[in-house]
This record gives structure tokens, sequence and C-alpha cells, in this order.
């Protein structure tokens, strides 16, 4: 097995970070829903900077109207101004527009391929879908193409969080025949494995959809809680002969993303676009 080595992220390099970026931000992130209000010194404290820094970092976020001086005391507060923050551009786009460049992320060094799919009665469609060497597959998996939940770790990552009465009408929705040896087509089996899911917060599957393919995914959920979306990494068995190395990589890599997108869903307020338009 032979994987490309992963380019250093910026923080592992102190010369690619600006630390007095990272103080004002800590600064600003000093500033919780129980402590709305804080001085100098809880802001110094707090942040483990000194009362010097901490006092020019709070009259600089004042100058640019990320914070105010709270009339009548020493108190500092943040401005409705830091929502600009991300959130005006966020808003502006879909849940597939924001998952693009994360789905090439995957493809740098522990994915062949990347998905964000939705479920569709009892298919899961793919709504993204990013493809890099397959080692020749003729894989058609373009956008809109519908596969069947019960043999794709994509849509199991998200049935997993439904009620188990539903969980089995859309199981029993359509016939499941087996696509390779390694399908699992019986029913209670099927809920079994998606308790597992569940319980671990991530998916798998290992030639159950395509013979020779090994895809670990999971959910994207929106600001109520629910399971809307999922991603996928794909990779051939060829690339990672090692099942478990492949799980140990890709757990984390796919969860870092849909982390990341169900947070940007609960801090747009449901103004991002999560629908099935293609």
């Amino acid at each position: 097995m032979t994987t490309e080595t992963a380019k250093p992220a910026a923080k592992d390099n102190p010369k690619n970070s600006v630390q007095s970026v990272v103080k004002a931000f800590s600064v600003m992130r000093s500033f919780t829903p129980e402590h709305f209000e804080l001085s100098i010194s809880d802001v110094a404290k707090r942040t483990g900077l000194d009362r010097g820094t901490a006092y020019r970092l709070l009259h600089t976020l004042q100058e640019e109207g990320y914070v105010a001086a709270v009339p009548r005391t020493r108190r500092f507060r943040l401005t409705l101004k830091c929502l600009e923050l991300g959130y005006t551009t966020l808003t502006h786009f879909s849940l597939r527009e924001l998952s693009r460049p994360l789905l090439s992320g995957l493809l740098d060094d522990v994915a062949d391929a990347a998905s964000l799919g939705m479920i569709d009665g009892p298919d899961v469609v793919y709504m993204e879908r990013i493809q890099g060497d397959m080692g020749g597959r003729q894989l058609e998996r373009r956008v809109g193409v519908r596969v069947r939940i019960y043999a794709a770790a994509l849509g199991q990552a998200i049935l997993a969080y439904e009620p188990q009465e539903v969980q089995r009408r859309v199981l029993e929705m359509s016939p499941r025949i087996k696509l390779s040896e390694s399908t699992i087509t019986d029913l209670d089996a099927l809920l079994d494995r998606l308790a597992i899911v569940r319980q671990r917060g991530w998916a798998f599957s290992d030639g159950e959809n395509a013979y020779g393919l090994r895809t670990v995914a999971a959910p994207v959920f929106d600001a109520r809680g629910n399971a809307i979306a999922a991603i996928s990494a794909t990779v051939t068995a060829e690339r990672w002969q090692n099942r478990d190395q492949f799980i140990e990589k890709a757990v984390p890599r796919v969860l870092a993303v849909t982390q990341e997108l169900s947070e940007a869903i609960r801090i747009s307020g449901g103004a991002i676009n999560i629908g099935r338009n293609l």
C-alpha cells in the first residue's frame, strides 16, 4: 500500500501563523453567553494574555466595531457586527457549494472519491461528487445518481439517525438484492448495522455496494440535530489493502468535514440551502 504524505497544515509551522490575529480571535472567543461582559483583567485571565496585550486588542476591536464598551462600567461586550464574520458569505452558499472544497480536500491523501449524499425514499442521491483516479474503474456516481440505501454507507450514515420504525419502512420500500458477495440484504441484520452506525457515529462499507471499493461515511446534522445529509470517502482496495488502516485514517477526516458543515448550518440559522435542487 502506498499513500501520499499529507501536506502540513499551516498551524504546524509557527512561521505561517500571525500571532496577533490568533490573539485577537482568542479575545473574541473569551466572551460567552455566561460571560458576555468582561473587563480587561477578565479577558487577560480567560485568554492567558498579559493585561497590556488584552487592553490593546480590546481597543483595536472596539475601533473596528466588533467590541463596545459597556456604559458606566469598565467592561466590554461583543457587538452585532461580529455576525458579519462569515455569516453573510455562508448564507449565500448551498450545502453542495460549501461541500465542494471539503470533498476535494479528502482526495489529497485519504480518498479516491468523495461524495455528498441525501436520502430520497429508499435511495441515497449523490448531490456532489469529486472523483480522482479510480484505477481504471468506470464507476457511475455522478451528481443525481441514486443508490439503494441498504447497500451504501453514504445512505446508512443518514438513516441510522431515524427511529427504527422509519428505518424498517425505508428498507422495505424496495427489493434488496446482492450487489456483491458482501452485500447485506437481511432486514434484521441491516437494522443491527444501523444501530452500530448510530452508536459510533460513522458507517463503513467494504465492497458491499461495488466490489473492491471501501467507503467511510458520516452524517451532516441540521441545527435541530437531524441527520440531513452525509459525506463519504471512498478508496479502491488496491490502494488501501489494509481496511483497518483506511478506517483509522479516513474516519477522523470525514468527521471533521461533517462537523464543519453541521456547524455552518447551525451558525447560519437555517439560511444555507440544504434542499435537493441539483
